[in-house]
């Protein structure tokens, strides 16, 4: 068995929330329908957490597919390339979506912050909202983090990759 390693034990930890998130804006969805179906009423702010809560989702969705690279890809002029080619496309493909998502990550906390100082609030509570943007700027924080890991790994470690067809590119 291999031993786990900090950053493996992060990229897990990661996974795992971004699956509770999943858990939560489905309980969210089917709880909400049970109510209005048997009993005529709602969740107060149903439809504000379902927002709020698929933003988080994505966010750490993000994190959660960024470092595997078992998300949808095109592969076409990658499985053409030689060996050599085939790693400077990954390195390459990976520093551009770490540039992308880095960007992306800086302008989100600027929503974090324009929500906290105007007080966004939600319709029947009154719950702030900033808070919700702050969980999801987290889970894009942790996306630049295990980006970054990732680039690590495929320039310096690339059998230490948890890619899923991983074993199969390392015997092309």
């Amino acid at each position: 068995m291999k031993k786990k390693n900090f950053a493996d034990g992060f990229i897990n930890t990661i996974e795992w929330l971004a699956a509770i998130f999943v858990g939560l804006v489905a309980l969210n969805i089917f709880i909400n329908v049970l109510l209005r179906k048997f009993f005529s009423t709602s969740i107060p702010d149903y439809y504000d957490f379902g927002r709020l809560l698929l933003g988080i989702l994505i966010f750490w969705g993000i994190a959660a597919t960024s470092y595997r690279g078992g998300h949808i890809t095109v592969d076409l002029v990658w499985a053409a390339a030689n060996k050599k080619w085939k790693r400077i496309i990954d390195v390459f493909a990976t520093l551009v979506l770490l540039f992308v998502v880095s960007v992306q990550t800086y302008t989100l906390f600027d929503k974090v912050h324009t929500t906290f100082t105007d007080n966004i609030q939600t319709a029947d509570l009154n719950i702030p909202t900033w808070p919700f943007s702050l969980i999801a700027w987290i889970g894009d924080v942790c996306a630049v983090l295990l980006i970054a890991v990732r680039t690590w790994r495929l320039v310096f470690k690339p059998e230490s990759l948890h890619d899923e067809h991983f074993e199969q590119k390392a015997m092309e």
